[in-house]
């Protein structure tokens, strides 16, 4: 009769809209990101803080959606009475503040995953030095949910996720944001952002792309929601985008170098030239 046919049609399309759902999930392989920008500026934080101005101010004028973006975040920074503690400065609280907005972190990430791959690609490509270098420690145990990307690996193999990576320390957060892969992760690198995220309901800590860690539980290709632990296991630093190193160009000029990756000459007017 009628009523059984409606029904098995019912069926049918229930099954149908679950297979389109499965099918539609991508299936991405972690791995250590190789091509990823991940200087961790070790021993020279003070001379990329003495070009930040400069750097800046660049950055501002070739890079337009960091322009708006900064000059959102900031306004809400401020309305919110401009606090900085516990981070070093104002323009550390920013670009946190920025990058969560959600106007900037798919293409700041996008460069930051290839921003590595060659000493020109850095000097040339990548217009988010600033942003890179302030978002850039203690432990936190942290999860990620994603939607409609299925991510894979090994037990026991070495993973980066090679871009500024936003997680919570509420496994139920990190749930409404996904469930087709659950990342519970042990993070020494990620920073606690909660005060500084235009979502303060997130419980948001962000892990940054040269964090290096373990998988300890395999996935699988099977269920809707595939939880995969990442341990701590080493800090892998990218140090080869060396660049070559210029005399003063006059007593107004010197070499800093920033990081192994960048060294500018600096006037004493405050303008520079990445070399």
């Amino acid at each position: 009769g009628l009523l059984p046919a409606m029904a098995l049609l019912a069926r049918t399309l229930a099954l149908l809209a679950m297979t389109l759902a499965i099918t539609a999930i991508k299936v991405v392989p972690l791995d250590m990101a190789r091509d990823s920008f991940d200087d961790q500026y070790r021993g020279c934080s003070p001379a990329m803080m003495a070009v930040l101005p400069a750097l800046h101010n660049f950055e501002f004028q070739v890079n337009p959606l960091f322009t708006q973006t900064w000059v959102k975040a900031e306004a809400e920074w401020r309305k919110r009475g401009s606090p900085v503690s516990p981070l070093a400065s104002p323009a550390q609280a920013v670009a946190l503040m920025a990058y969560t907005t959600k106007d900037i972190y798919k293409d700041f990430n996008a460069a930051v995953r290839v921003a590595g791959h060659s000493r020109q690609e850095y000097r040339n490509n990548f217009h988010f030095k600033t942003l890179h270098f302030l978002l850039t420690k203690q432990c936190h145990h942290v999860f990620r949910g994603v939607h409609d990307v299925r991510f894979q690996a090994r037990r026991g193999q070495k993973v980066r996720f090679g871009q500024f990576t936003s997680t919570s320390l509420s496994k139920e957060v990190a749930q409404k944001y996904g469930t087709d892969t659950i990342f519970e992760v042990q993070t020494c690198h990620g920073v606690d952002i909660q005060a500084f995220s235009f979502y303060l309901s997130n419980q948001e800590v962000l892990i940054p792309p040269y964090e290096t860690f373990k998988a300890v539980l395999e996935t699988n290709d099977i269920g809707v929601a595939l939880f995969l632990n990442l341990v701590l296991f080493f800090v892998h630093s990218l140090d080869h985008l060396g660049f070559p190193k210029l005399l003063p160009l006059s007593p107004h000029w010197k070499v800093s170098s920033v990081s192994p990756g960048l060294n500018v000459i600096v006037h004493s007017s405050g303008s520079f030239t990445i070399l």
